[in-house]
């Protein structure tokens, strides 16, 4: 049995659907062998006929069933029920468990207010209900993965209030989050900007590590690097489940690094505010390329520092970084991994911390990326993931606060939070939580000389 076992949670499917996306890649990469995942897809994994790749532990995000199946430990929730219809009538639906696809009568209309307040909190009981249930099933539970967004109106209210109650009820269980940001230029709702100032602030305290993404530097990722001129959703999906497949590796596989939830607190959070990092992957190569180009470790290392790699549009040169996790895969050594940062190190562009001078994390797991079939992202010898805490993420903050001011200035939209039973001065009050915010990655990259001179 692993050391630890996970739930998976998803709320509002509607924009992106990750968990499901991710728990495809993670199926692949522990459960069955690729030539047996499109059968595995139509028949739930069972023991004998889909056998546990050697050195995995498919307990750590699957069930297993007295007759030997195993069934994802995820729960997806939408307030709407369009989206959770096609995974119960498609390909999935004898995947996971009917109970764990939950769905409301109506949506949320892209209001945190009605995700938290009103047509949420209808839901919230049920949903935990079956989180009990869940996690009643677990030997060991070290804690859950959430999968929302940031700027719909499940995402955002439901998914605060999801954490909020998750808080409650299981106490210091570790809770990992995966966000979708708003990016800087595309949105899907004009209240984009209040719904995630607002999820950021209620989730501040009750998520203990928020890693984001953003839908216009995936764009960018499928149309520059993939070859894909106009990618979907699946598209998108099937980018962020790599990156989260690399992040749970060594959950799921021996590794030296990140091998338990709590690590990732550890390694990445110096203080409980300042849990925002920014992931970077590489390489990221399509099937075509792929059969070409055999990147070096100091390749895909140095490319981890490049904007064109990271889940999040901001510029990593503009900080400093207060941490840095390398998640090395596939034919690695270590010889060569300390080789490849000394190489980045020496390019001097790679500022830290002068409180952290040090910041290298390094883990090397040698089970490789897999391919997913009809994927576009190709399976590589060797990859590797950066989680870095660095403060150039603050300009995401900056950006969105910017958008808030605009809006809030004319009081626009504002009656419609009002409406849902929501206090106007949760606007204000959150607006504050993020200007300290910003002020607090301000410090962080402040030199202590700097820092001594205000007193």
């Amino acid at each position: 049995m692993p050391a630890g076992s996970y739930t998976v949670l998803s709320t509002e499917s509607v924009q992106m659907e990750p968990s499901k996306a991710a728990t495809d890649r993670v199926m692949v990469e522990n459960v069955t062998p690729e030539n047996n995942f499109l059968i595995s897809l139509l028949n739930p994994l069972k023991r004998g006929t889909n056998e546990s790749i050697p050195g995995s532990t498919p307990a750590t995000f699957f069930a297993e069933t007295g007759s030997g199946k195993y069934v994802p430990r995820t729960v997806i929730v939408d307030l709407e029920e369009t989206v959770v219809d096609e995974v119960r009538t498609g390909r999935y639906k004898d995947l996971f468990h009917p109970e764990s696809l939950i769905s409301h009568r109506e949506d949320a209309s892209n209001n945190y207010a009605r995700g938290h307040y009103t047509i949420g909190k209808e839901l919230i009981d049920p949903v935990m209900e079956r989180i009990r249930k869940v996690t009643d099933n677990c030997n060991g539970l070290q804690g859950f993965f959430i999968f929302h967004s940031f700027g719909g109106g499940t995402g955002s209210g439901l998914g605060a209030l999801l954490l909020e109650r998750i808080g409650m009820d299981y106490g210091k269980k570790c809770k990992l989050d995966f966000a979708v940001y708003p990016a800087p230029k595309v949105a899907t709702s004009v209240v984009e900007p209040y719904n995630s100032v607002l999820t950021t602030h209620a989730t501040m305290d009750q998520a203990d590590c928020t890693f984001m993404v953003d839908n216009e530097a995936i764009y960018d990722i499928c149309r520059d690097k993939l070859g894909v001129e106009r990618p979907n959703y699946s598209n998108l999906n099937r980018v962020i489940a790599q990156v989260v497949s690399s992040v749970t590796l060594s959950l799921r596989f021996a590794g030296s690094l990140n091998v338990d939830m709590n690590e990732f607190q550890t390694n990445l959070v110096p203080f409980p505010r300042i849990h925002f990092p920014l992931i970077s992957y590489a390489p990221i190569l399509s099937k075509g390329k792929a059969m070409h180009e055999q990147s070096s470790v100091s390749e895909i290392t140095m490319a981890c520092f490049d904007r064109s790699n990271q889940m999040v549009n901001c510029e990593p040169r503009s900080g400093k970084y207060m941490a840095c996790c390398l998640l090395y895969r596939g034919d690695v050594i270590p010889k060569e991994a300390t080789a490849a940062i000394a190489h980045a190190k020496s390019k001097g562009s790679i500022q830290f911390v002068d409180w952290c001078p040090t910041g290298f994390k390094v883990g090397i797991n040698t089970q490789r990326a897999s391919a997913i079939p009809d994927s576009e992202v190709a399976a590589s010898n060797r990859s590797v993931c950066m989680l870095s805490n660095t403060t150039s993420i603050s300009s995401a903050w900056t950006r969105l606060d910017k958008k808030f001011d605009l809006m809030y200035a004319k009081r626009a939209f504002v009656h419609w939070y009002v409406g849902e039973g929501m206090e106007e001065g949760e606007f204000s009050e959150a607006r504050e939580d993020l200007a300290a915010l910003e002020r607090d990655y301000q410090e962080m990259s402040a030199d202590n000389a700097d820092v001594n001179d205000e007193y």
